[in-house]
């Protein structure tokens, strides 16, 4: 399968729902092996880390 060549204008993404970045949290913690590792995945998916509000 070719690479997608296309990749459109990042004014088309639109924000994620912070309940799909929690989700998405939980599963790469879940997986990750060590907090470095687990950094790096939220990275690649665009997310940081969860927000603690004071």
């Amino acid at each position: 399968m070719p690479t997608k060549t296309d990749h459109g204008d990042i004014g088309d993404v639109e924000p994620l729902a912070d309940s799909t970045a929690s989700q998405a949290r939980r599963v790469v913690a879940a997986y990750a092996t060590d907090a470095d590792e687990c950094r790096v995945f939220l990275s690649m998916l665009g997310i940081g880390p969860a927000k603690h509000e004071n």
